[in-house]
């Protein structure tokens, strides 16, 4: 039986009265990339924000019916710690946000959270986060210096760096290469190529380039429910639901 990192089972979701999402049914594999594409507001990014519980801090975000396991765990089961399932599941934005602090500061902080208090630690994991996202390099000589001056695609994988930090097992990526130029977008994908092995990715793309580039499996939505999901190449070459080969072909969206 293949591993699955993440099952959602009959799963709706609502805003308010408004649903979101409707009975989807999904199961991402371990160690890969499954890209969700479809056009704005079919409940791609609000699905990805279910996944580690990020929907809880939105007063009139429900789930009405359904589950979502991670390795066999309920994610909304009491016994589970949010602030540990976030850790687990690590989440780069569409806009980098990095915190007003060096960016030695920017990756230790979260190390630190988990209770690290060892400073060769820390620092080795710093190194490692930063290798990791491909930004030592750019970034070893000026550890102490403001995370702000970085340039917008460093933000990013600075980001992501600060994500890794943590040991997360699954990366939640929305839309995180939408506000860079083509070099930075280049350098962001190869992170994720080289990265694939040994974390799960999930990424959110209006990009149907970028997801036939990165990614293994790609799940297609249209006004909240899931169409068609399996893998990319044949998705793209040739999908069996009508409505996602007029999405690919650009007859909406």
């Amino acid at each position: 039986m293949q591993d699955h990192s993440v099952v959602i089972q009959e799963l709706d979701f609502r805003y308010g009265s408004s649903p979101a999402l409707k009975n989807i049914n999904l199961e991402i594999p371990a160690h890969g990339v499954t890209a969700f594409i479809g056009p704005s507001g079919c409940g791609k990014s609000t699905l990805l924000r279910c996944i580690n519980r990020m929907n809880d801090e939105i007063a009139i975000a429900k789930i009405t019916r359904g589950s979502i396991h991670i390795n066999g765990i309920d994610i909304h089961d009491r016994s589970v710690d949010v602030v540990k399932l976030r850790r687990d599941v690590g989440m780069v934005f569409q806009k980098s946000n990095p915190f007003p602090r060096s960016i030695y500061e920017n990756v230790a902080y979260g190390i630190r959270l988990r209770g690290e208090k060892n400073k060769a630690v820390i620092d080795q994991s710093v190194q490692e986060a930063l290798e990791a996202a491909a930004l030592w390099d750019e970034a070893k000589d000026r550890l102490d210096e403001s995370a702000l001056g970085l340039s917008g695609g460093q933000q990013q994988r600075l980001c992501i760096a600060r994500t890794l930090a943590v040991k997360p097992q699954i990366v939640l990526m929305d839309e995180p290469c939408s506000a860079l130029d083509p070099i930075a977008t280049a350098k962001v994908e190869d992170l994720i190529f080289q990265l694939k092995s040994d974390y799960t990715f999930v990424i959110v793309t209006h990009s149907m380039q970028q997801a036939a580039r990165v990614s293994d499996k790609t799940a297609f939505f249209y006004m909240g429910e899931l169409i068609e999901f399996g893998d990319t190449a044949r998705i793209f070459s040739n999908p069996t639901v009508k409505k996602t080969e007029e999405y690919i072909t650009g007859r909406f969206g």
